[in-house]
């Protein structure tokens, strides 16, 4: 794998949406989640069994899509584990770090929400 810098700071092309393909992905870019994913995955089809509904698997899918992009771009992914090491800084919620650290969080999800919802 390269480092980052191929692809404008992609490190895998973005996969379809689909829950193997998500999983393929994140064992690519971050293994460490895998369990992660598998467990939720498996609540999300609990769920959707229980409830007679799909809502949850394209909750999950939803989801995990965004988790994908945010850890496939180098970008996103620095980004985030800087706001998050931000906020484990400051454990005071009217410290103006901390929120511009949620800010900056919110402002990741939301960017790549938008790159997977296309």
């Amino acid at each position: 794998m390269g480092t980052g810098t191929e692809r404008g700071g992609e490190l895998i092309p973005r996969p379809r949406r689909t829950p193997d393909a998500l999983r393929v992905a994140l064992a690519h870019i971050a293994p460490h989640r895998l369990a992660e994913v598998e467990q939720q995955k498996n609540e999300a089809f609990a769920l959707a069994a229980e409830h007679d509904t799909l809502g949850p698997l394209h909750g999950w899918t939803n989801v995990w899509a965004r988790e994908v992009e945010v850890e496939r771009r180098y970008g996103l992914s620095a980004r985030r584990r800087a706001a998050l090491d931000a906020l484990h800084r400051t454990s005071d919620k009217a410290d103006p770090a901390f929120r511009a650290a949620m800010d900056e969080l919110r402002a990741v999800e939301d960017e790549a929400a938008r790159a997977v919802s296309g």
